[in-house]
C-alpha cells in the first residue's frame, strides 16, 4: 500500500462530510445507515481487489463478457455490414484494409438492445429477481431502510428507469426521504444494458474492464443509500421501514415475448440516448463557442477545475486530477457515454502519469449522475404517480448531488484497495 490507498480511505469520510454540510438536517442523521453502507461498501472493495482468487473471477468475468459482445455482433453484421466492424474494412483490393472510422451509432450502441432483450430474458426465467432479492435483503437487514427504497436501489444494480416499477404499490406512499434515496440509486449505477457499451469502449486498452465495471455498480448501491440519506435524513415513517417486500413485475407469457419486449425497450432506449448525445453535445458546442469569445478556456477545462480537488480526495495524483476532473465534469453535463470515449483515449495515449488513475476513473465515472437522466428518473417515475411530481422535482436536485457524490465514493472505495 503506498500514501494514495490512505487518501482514498480519507477521501470517503471528507465526501461523507460535504454531503453532511448540506444536509436538510444534520442532527438526523441515522448512523445505522452510514455505518453500515460504509462496512458494506469496504467488505465489498476488499473482496474485489484483495481476495484470493479475485483476479480469476475478474479474467472469467471479463471473458464471458466480451463473448457475448462477439454473440451481439452477429446481428449488427448482418444489418450494417462492413460499417458493423470496429475500426477496420476490406479495401478495394483482396488482402488489402483500410482504415474505417468507429462510427458510435451502429458499431456500439445496438449492443445496447442485445443486452436488454438478454436481460428480459434472465428477469423470466426468475435469475435476476434471485439476485435482485439477495442485494435487497441485505440493504433492509443491516441498515434497516425501507423494503422498497432497499429493494429498488439492488434493482437499480442491473436495470435503469425501470427498477421504479418494482415497487410501484409503494410509490403513492413513499417518504421525500424513500423518493431522494430511489433517484439517487439510479443514477449512480448503470444499467446492464449499457454495461456492455462500456465494455466495448475500453476492452482493448483496459482488458479486465468488464469485472471493474460489475464491481462498481454493485458498490454504488450502498453508497447511494448512504449519501441519499446524509443528504436527506428519513424524517417520517416509511410504510415497509425495515420489513422486505416482494417487486412487483409484469411477467412476460413466454420467454419469445421477454426477448421481444426487452428489444423494444433497448430500441427506445438507443434512441434516447441519441438524442441526449445529440442535444447536449451541441449545447456544449455553442457554450465554448461563447466561451472562446469570451476568451475563456473550453467548459471541458471549468469543469477540470471545479472536479480536479475531487478527483485528488478520492485519491487520484495531482498530476492527473486535471484530467479525470474533466471528465467527471462530462459525465455531468454531457453524460458518461463521450466520457468513457474521451477515457479510452487518455488511456491509448498514455496520458495519465499513474496506474492507479483509469481505475479510479473508471469506478468514478460508471454512473447516470447526470442532467439529461435526472430528467428521465423524474419523468419516469412521475408517470407512474402524477401525483407525488412536486415532490420528485423537489428531492431531484438533492439527488443528483448524492448521486455523483456516491459515484466518488465508489471511486475512492476502489483507491483505497487497488494495489499497483
Amino acid at each position: 500500500m503506498d500514501v494514495y490507498n490512505l487518501v482514498s480511505f480519507i477521501g470517503l469520510f471528507v465526501l461523507m462530510a460535504l454531503a453532511w454540510c448540506v444536509s436538510t438536517s444534520r442532527r438526523r442523521m441515522n448512523w445505522r445507515v452510514i455505518c453500515w453502507g460504509l462496512v458494506i461498501q469496504l467488505a465489498l472493495g476488499m473482496l474485489i481487489f484483495w481476495a484470493p482468487g479475485s483476479k480469476t473471477v475478474f479474467e472469467w468475468l471479463n471473458d464471458l463478457v466480451v463473448k457475448v459482445l462477439d454473440a451481439a455482433k452477429a446481428g449488427q453484421e448482418f444489418l450494417f455490414g462492413n460499417l458493423a466492424l470496429e475500426t477496420w474494412r476490406e479495401g478495394p483490393n483482396a488482402g488489402q484494409y483500410t482504415p474505417w472510422r468507429f462510427v458510435l451509432a451502429v458499431q456500439a450502441l445496438p449492443t445496447i438492445i442485445f443486452f436488454s432483450a438478454l436481460m428480459a430474458l434472465l428477469y423470466y426465467w426468475r435469475i435476476m429477481p434471485w439476485i435482485v432479492r439477495g442485494f435487497s435483503w441485505l440493504f433492509t437487514r443491516l441498515m434497516r431502510i425501507s423494503g422498497a427504497e432497499s429493494l429498488c436501489s439492488a434493482s437499480n444494480i442491473f436495470v435503469g428507469i425501470e427498477s421504479a416499477t418494482t415497487v410501484r404499490p409503494y410509490l403513492a406512499k413513499m417518504t421525500r426521504s424513500e423518493f431522494c434515496t430511489i433517484l439517487t440509486a439510479g443514477m449512480a449505477t448503470i444499467a446492464s444494458s449499457v454495461l456492455g457499451l462500456y465494455v466495448l469502449f475500453l476492452k482493448d486498452v483496459y482488458p479486465d474492464i468488464a469485472g471493474h465495471l460489475i464491481s462498481a455498480s454493485i458498490l454504488s448501491a450502498p453508497a447511494a443509500i448512504v449519501m441519499s440519506k446524509i443528504l436527506l435524513p428519513e424524517d417520517g415513517r416509511p410504510l415497509t421501514m425495515g420489513r422486505s417486500v416482494k417487486g412487483h413485475v409484469e411477467a412476460e407469457p413466454s420467454a419469445i415475448a421477454a426477448v421481444i419486449s426487452g428489444s423494444m425497450a433497448g430500441v427506445r432506449l438507443v434512441v434516447g440516448v441519441c438524442a441526449l448525445l445529440i442535444a447536449f453535445l451541441g449545447i456544449i458546442a455553442l457554450v465554448n463557442l461563447a466561451l472562446d469569445a469570451a476568451g475563456l478556456v473550453s467548459l471541458a477545462e471549468l469543469l477540470g477545475y471545479v472536479f480536479r480537488p475531487l478527483a485528488a480526495v478520492i485519491g487520484i495524483p495531482w498530476e492527473d486530477s486535471q484530467a479525470a476532473g474533466e471528465l467527471l465534469g462530462m459525465r455531468l453535463v454531457v453524460t458518461e457515454l463521450p466520457a468513457y470515449l474521451e477515457l479510452n483515449k487518455a488511456i491509448a495515449a498514455d496520458t495519465f502519469t499513474h496506474a492507479r488513475t483509469p481505475v479510479v476513473t473508471i469506478y468514478a465515472l460508471c454512473g447516470f449522475a447526470h442532467v439529461a437522466s435526472l430528467a428521465i428518473f423524474i419523468g419516469g417515475i412521475a408517470a407512474l404517480v402524477p401525483e407525488r411530481r412536486k415532490d420528485l422535482a423537489a428531492v431531484g436536485p438533492r439527488a443528483l448531488l448524492a448521486a455523483t457524490l456516491a459515484c466518488l465514493m465508489t471511486g475512492a472505495v476502489a483507491g483505497t484497495f487497488f494495489l499497483n
